[in-house]
């Protein structure tokens, strides 16, 4: 039996416990337009990619370029300096070991900034468990979607349609969906139960449910 290839996309979602630190970068980056603070509940309702077009939802219009270029490097300022006191998801560590014990391979595709996510994932002591990490390059703001090619594409001998991408954002299976992988979405991150389940994939509550049903997906 080849490898399945288990997709970790976004900024190390369901891995990297940070909602405060998204909050909190969030209303900064809002708090520089004098716009009102937002709650996780709000955020987890209304969140979409392209990120414009989330703050599109909250302010009634689509930011300026000079808006979207302030809050852009705001939040990026205020999510680097509080995302030091975020720590891995529960039992990730467990979870990252049997999937490669079972024989299978596992990768990181991120939003985050590339230059940023290869130290923080190294920092963790996780990078061993992964055959790629890779995170965003270009200008952020963007969808996955393009990401997920050159991803999935540097994957040598693996075949798309044996890659289960687990993610905490609707975009995650669209973006799986566009190079033909499968998707299971965790409720813990960015976007509640509703929205995950427009994406017409399965949704779980917990990482270990996101593990038992990629395996099902892969097998």
């Amino acid at each position: 039996m080849g490898t399945r290839p288990l997709g970790q996309v976004g900024v190390l979602p369901s891995l990297f416990h940070d909602n405060d630190a998204i909050i909190g970068a969030t209303n900064a980056a809002f708090a520089e337009l004098g716009l009102e603070p937002i709650t996780l509940e709000r955020y987890r309702a209304l969140y979409c990619v392209p990120v414009p077009k989330f703050y599109e939802r909250l302010i009634g219009r689509l930011p300026t370029d000079d808006e979207w270029q302030i809050m852009d490097e705001t939040f990026h300022r205020y999510y680097a300096e509080h995302r030091k006191a975020c720590e891995l998801t529960e039992g990730v560590p467990a979870l990252l070991a049997g999937w490669g014990s079972a024989g299978n391979s596992q990768s990181i595709l991120s939003m985050y900034g590339h230059d940023e996510l290869v130290p923080l994932v190294r920092g963790f002591g996780i990078e061993p468990h992964f055959i790629r990490v890779d995170g965003r390059t270009g200008p952020s703001g963007g969808s996955k979607a393009e990401h997920m090619v050159r991803h999935v594409g540097a994957l040598a001998g693996v075949e798309p349609s044996r890659v289960v991408v687990i993610g905490d954002a609707a975009d995650d299976a669209l973006a799986a969906g566009h190079v033909g992988a499968q998707a299971v979405l965790y409720t813990g991150g960015s976007h509640g139960r509703a929205s995950l389940e427009e994406a017409g994939v399965p949704v779980v509550d917990s990482l270990a449910e996101a593990v038992e049903e990629a395996e099902r997906l892969a097998a």
